[in-house]
């Protein structure tokens, strides 16, 4: 794992520039560093040693050394695409994964990113052509920013403090994503917080050569077997990918881990490491204060993830967190988020990977994802009730207003057009919500959130669409940003099998009744481990990880939304937020009806990121 950084830039070709970009990722790679410079090209390296740890240090060539490669990721099938590069008589100077990666353009040129299963960021230079390749993984894990200087110069990196930390990088601020925020809790891909620095899509290259840049998108070909239609074979075939893809991301030279819930995801994923690797490695799981979460009920499941870890032998530890200690995270949660990022359940990924780093921990396994992936959200079995758009209500009603009953919930959404109808299942502040608290500025230079839904699918919306926009949109935006921010940020690396792309080919041709059958969500993924795991995981109901900010707003948080919707916060200072937002604070706190908690958390971790950003313009 690493952090990458570079530039092609014709006035600026001085080492030192490309040191201070890369001191901004020496949390992404404490262990090494190396760099390289082609002319105007200059790029480099931070890395954590996690294969190879011998030999592995980048950058990493071709036998000619005209193919040159920095990069940030693990390529999971690598041996096998080394025997297969060896019978072709190709040679190897390292054992690293990422080697492969040079021979195999040597052989398949720009569709090499197609063979690559793993999670990556990767710069590779061919020489002899003057070009640059940029590349992200299929999923979406790693993160690469970059910034267009026009005629083929641009600047590139694996966190936006890096690429911001070049000279040349513009900070203006995009109002649009202002506005976006509270919505989602994230800057939605491609764009960023930054007015015209852009975010490389998943599966996506980019090329990049004295014709400028181009944009071009690769295939996911890692296909599952044939499904037949009966639910034995759908079961068999998901027990397979998943177990497949969980083993394949146990490759390490150094002790792993994994984050545990005593829910059926990282149960699965914890299970199956037990399987391979007995009782040597760890688990890890979150302790809140035991009080009502308005989301499913108690706040606290640890007691389930330190009984399964018993059962399992593995070396556990719960970290006990309260909302003080969560409150002394929260600069650094927002230092690390790079942009805006308010996904308050990062938090609880941090505090995890810190007591990783402290028992020498470079690898965290997750099982994040299956609930997009397998149908793991709790409005899900409600989704084919509300095929047919009945009205266009104008209420902000959503599925977390928790103190209006469901029956009445589900009637009001199943109203809505389909995009809001989309925000309204999974998503948190509303349009009408937003124009109270925001400037009238922010307002009118802004367009509806609403919009990206719009951006998924024109017309009709089926049920399973809904499912099918999460994997899009939340499962990039907010599960693996998550993880790959909070778990980087204390130089672990974490990994999620339930997003490689077999398991994404494999969900691809499930329909709605393998994910929800008769109220059970992910039946298909419990049937298929229902032999391996208790009966009380198996049909355990979705708890999730839910930080209990409403809670704490009315503790010992309250002086925190104070501040933040206070006459001399950075908000109010930056003309960000309306006079009047206080007072409309005060009363999303004490709204019973709705949960604004998440909303409200935007708000705060946007006036902290301010603080972290003095230099930014909004001109």
């Amino acid at each position: 794992m690493c952090g990458i950084a570079g530039f092609i830039d014709q006035d600026v070709q001085e080492p030192a520039v490309l040191e201070q970009m890369l001191a901004h990722l020496h949390h992404r790679g404490p262990d090494s560093k190396g760099t390289c410079g082609y002319g105007a090209l200059q790029m480099g390296v931070t890395r954590l040693a996690i294969n190879d740890l011998k030999t592995g240090d980048q950058p990493l060539f071709n036998e000619k050394k005209n193919i040159v490669l920095v990069y940030n990721g693990e390529i999971y099938n690598h041996l096998s695409l080394r025997e297969e590069l060896r019978r072709d008589g190709f040679r190897f100077r390292t054992q690293s994964d990422g080697e492969v990666i040079c021979h195999l353009y040597e052989k398949f040129g720009e569709s090499v990113f197609e063979k690559l299963d793993g999670m990556f960021a990767i710069a590779l230079y061919i020489r002899d052509e003057a070009k640059l390749l940029l590349a992200r993984d299929i999923p979406g894990e790693k993160p690469l920013y970059y910034y267009s200087l026009g005629d083929g110069q641009l600047i590139f990196a694996s966190e936006l403090n890096a690429l911001v930390a070049h000279p040349k990088v513009d900070t203006r601020v995009r109002t649009q994503a202002l506005w976006d925020l509270p919505t989602f809790g994230w800057v939605p891909e491609p764009e960023t917080v930054y007015e015209n620095v852009k975010v490389l899509p998943r599966s996506h290259y980019l090329v990049v050569d004295s014709k400028g840049h181009h944009l071009k998108r690769y295939e996911n070909r890692f296909d599952c077997k044939s499904l037949a239609p009966s639910d034995e074979s759908i079961v068999k075939e998901t027990k397979r990918v998943v177990r497949e893809s969980i083993k394949s991301r146990l490759l390490s030279d150094v002790p792993i881990g994994c984050c545990l819930s005593g829910g059926l995801d990282s149960s699965i994923v914890a299970n199956t490491i037990s399987r391979e690797r007995g009782t040597d490695f760890n688990t890890y799981t979150i302790g809140f204060e035991d009080v009502d979460d308005p989301h499913h009920g108690r706040a606290d499941e640890a007691t389930f993830a330190e009984e399964f870890a018993r059962t399992l032998g593995s070396r556990h530890r719960t970290i006990r967190v309260t909302s003080r200690m969560f409150l002394e995270n929260l600069q650094k949660f927002t230092r690390h988020g790079g942009q805006p990022f308010s996904v308050s359940s990062g938090l609880g990924i941090l505090s995890i990977s810190e007591a990783a780093q402290e028992d020498g921990i470079k690898v965290l396994l997750s099982g994040d994802c299956a609930d997009e992936n397998f149908g793991g959200y709790s409005w899900y079995p409600y989704l084919e009730n509300v095929n047919e758009e009945k009205n266009d209500s104008d209420t902000s009603l959503s599925f977390t207003s928790y103190g209006v009953p469901l029956e009445k919930r589900v009637e009001v959404i199943s109203g809505y057009p389909p995009a809001k109808r989309a925000w309204a299942w999974h998503y948190f502040a509303s349009e009408e919500e937003k124009r109270s608290i925001f400037s009238d500025d922010i307002y009118q230079t802004s367009l509806s959130s609403l919009r990206i839904f719009d951006d998924f699918q024109e017309g009709e919306w089926e049920p399973i669409d809904y499912i099918r926009n999460d994997r899009q949109l939340y499962l990039v935006n907010e599960m693996l940003q998550k993880v790959d921010r909070m778990t980087m940020a204390h130089s672990v690396e974490g990994r999620v099998p339930f997003t490689s792309p077999s398991v994404l080919r494999l969900v691809e041709r499930l329909q709605l009744v393998h994910l929800v059958r008769g109220g059970t969500l992910k039946w298909t993924l419990r049937a298929a481990f229902a032999d391996e795991l208790p009966m009380s995981i198996v049909e355990r109901r979705k708890h999730g990880f839910n930080v209990p900010l409403e809670h704490w707003y009315r503790a010992d948080w309250k002086d925190l939304v104070l501040e933040t919707f206070s006459d001399g916060s950075n908000l109010r200072k930056h003309g960000i937020i309306d006079g009047k937002s206080s007072r409309v604070a005060e009363k999303l706190v004490a709204d019973k009806k709705r949960i604004h908690g998440q909303s409200l958390f935007a708000f705060i971790v946007l006036n902290l990121w301010l603080s972290e950003n003095q230099g930014v313009s909004f001109t």
